[in-house]
């Protein structure tokens, strides 16, 4: 996530630099058609492009509109498991007797974690951060679960034998809130904790695993396919349209113009059909990068320092002094 004032201008261009000389080339290309080799009939009415080009507008906004409603659901799941994890600390540290007890509870708790942000990490075929103009973008921040083993990770939290337990897992955070569930039955059975507090508990662990359903939802259902790739066809077809359509129009320019561009105002169709075009294009990239939360995009929800701060203050509440650092933003990237 970008917490600084905005991207900068040359940052943009740098990322979007690919899609730049194509749209070039296509802006050429129809000015030498027309223009040098005096083939005239290839001009294309611009009432058409336009219709096209509003068109396209409304499915781009469209199309953005959900991808950015994708990226807000889950800053709002994050929130609530930040807020949850919290609760579950107090509720640990009040209810148990135990001081071992709740801190292997509040441990177990960061493995959930941990095995959570991992696999919400994990790629996916349709997710973008390792195309091109991603994957070179990445030079400006790195992402924790790429640098950082997940065996190594799991092992601050919980013993070998509990993760041995969960190497044959399909789904290791389930596995973990399941090991949470024992240990409350386990406790309920001494009578070290009443009916109501059992209740509570369980209660709790449903709601992570609920959290845990909503993340795993939006990671594993794609944008719908039908929308992206109608999205694309336009976008692409006004892009190829869009300097044909303008031909006519600046070639009308030179019956109002002396000088030196007299008989060249055809010419400036190139840039202002590269500007235009530019435009959708990087509004589809712009939603492209925001239409999945968690791949690890510059623009997703942070999962990994939201992880760190539930660390630091759940070990703040168990009295521990040695803290882990928080995550620091990169470049005004937060991961």
């Amino acid at each position: 996530m970008h917490i600084g004032k905005s991207y900068k201008l040359r940052d943009f261009i740098i990322w979007t630099r690919r899609k730049l000389y194509v749209l070039v080339i296509l802006g050429i290309i129809p000015v030498v058609l027309y223009h040098v080799l005096g083939l005239k009939w290839l001009a294309v009415p611009w009432t058409v492009v336009s219709l096209l080009g509003t068109a396209t507008a409304f499915i781009v906004g469209f199309k953005n509109t959900q991808t950015y409603s994708r990226t807000w659901d889950g800053h709002t799941v994050w929130t609530s498991i930040s807020n949850a994890s919290k609760t579950w600390g107090i509720v640990c540290r009040d209810y148990f007797e135990d001081p071992a007890l709740t801190k292997r509870q509040i441990y177990r708790h960061f493995a959930w974690l941990t095995a959570l942000r991992y696999q919400l990490r994990e790629n996916r075929i349709w997710e973008v951060t390792d195309s091109a103009h991603n994957a070179e973008y990445l030079r400006y921040y790195t992402i924790p679960e790429r640098q950082h083993d997940f065996t190594s990770e799991m092992l601050k939290f919980i013993p070998e034998g509990e993760l041995e337990l969960l190497s044959a897992a399909r789904d290791k955070p389930g596995q973990l809130i399941a090991m949470q569930s024992r240990d409350i039955r386990e406790v309920f059975a001494t009578q070290a904790i009443v009916p109501a507090q059992f209740m509570e508990l369980q209660r709790m662990l449903g709601g992570f695993y609920n959290l845990q359903g909503q993340c795993e939802s939006l990671k594993d259902t794609p944008y719908p396919r039908q929308y992206a790739i109608i999205s694309t066809i336009f976008v692409r077809m006004f892009v190829l349209l869009l300097p044909f359509g303008m031909l006519q129009e600046f070639d009308k320019l030179n019956d109002h113009i002396t000088g030196i561009m007299s008989g060249h105002m055809i010419w400036l169709a190139v840039p202002f059909s590269v500007i235009i075009s530019w435009m959708y294009t990087s509004l589809v990239q712009v939603g492209e990068s925001t239409e999945n939360p968690f791949e690890g995009s510059a623009n997703d929800v942070p999962i990994s320092q939201i992880c760190r701060v539930i660390e630091i203050d759940l070990r703040g509440m168990l009295g521990e002094k040695d803290l882990p650092p928080e995550i620091m933003p990169q470049r005004d990237i937060l991961v």
